[in-house]
């Protein structure tokens, strides 16, 4: 079963990198083509949808429960997303939102070679014990709640370490705010994304 995707050509050559958007749970292609636009004026863009239906919302990857991934299923959907990736012979900065985050985290943990860069909002730890990953080179931004009921702080703090313990260079930025998105996580992203 192949993605479903939204595609836009990049309109400023000087701009270095692509976006490859993954929307959260229950999202579509479209959801964050407007924000990468704003972010990234002139960039290409590269938004899939997940495979995945849980009930009447799409996801990159099966859970069991709240917050408890299905690690096969994980490794699963990153290497067909990874392939994917691959096949648009671009270089790409991630950025993904909740469930399309941690969707970024499994491809840079397993397939680092398909992302230069990582921004993950309201992302959290993905595998129950590290996946030992060459990161080296790699710049993540992971902006999170410090009372986000979904996506636990600590959480991401041990993502995070994850992250700089194969070489990554690892921003995250804590907010005084919950599970959406608001205008800092943008403000702060597009700031980082600059210096790229």
């Amino acid at each position: 079963m192949s993605f479903q995707v939204y595609r836009e050509p990049a309109t400023d050559p000087a701009v270095p990198f692509a976006l490859l958007l993954l929307h959260g749970t229950g999202g579509t292609e479209r959801d964050l083509v407007e924000i990468g636009k704003a972010l990234v004026p002139g960039a290409a863009i590269v938004s899939p949808r997940g495979k995945v239906q849980e009930s009447i919302y799409t996801r990159w990857f099966r859970r069991f429960e709240e917050g408890v991934f299905d690690e096969d299923d994980i490794r699963r959907q990153a290497d067909d997303l990874a392939e994917f990736v691959k096949g648009e012979n671009q270089r790409f900065v991630g950025i993904g939102y909740s469930n399309g985050a941690n969707m970024g985290s499994a491809l840079m943990t397993l397939y680092p070679e398909v992302l230069d860069g990582l921004v993950m909002w309201r992302g959290m730890q993905l595998f129950r014990e590290p996946v030992q990953s060459d990161l080296s080179g790699k710049k993540i931004l992971m902006t999170n709640g410090t009372v986000d009921p979904m996506g636990p702080l600590e959480s991401a703090q041990r993502q995070a370490e994850f992250f700089r313990s194969g070489g990554a260079d690892v921003t995250l930025r804590e907010l005084g705010t919950g599970h959406g998105l608001t205008q800092s996580d943008f403000e702060i992203t597009r700031e980082w994304l600059s210096k790229f």
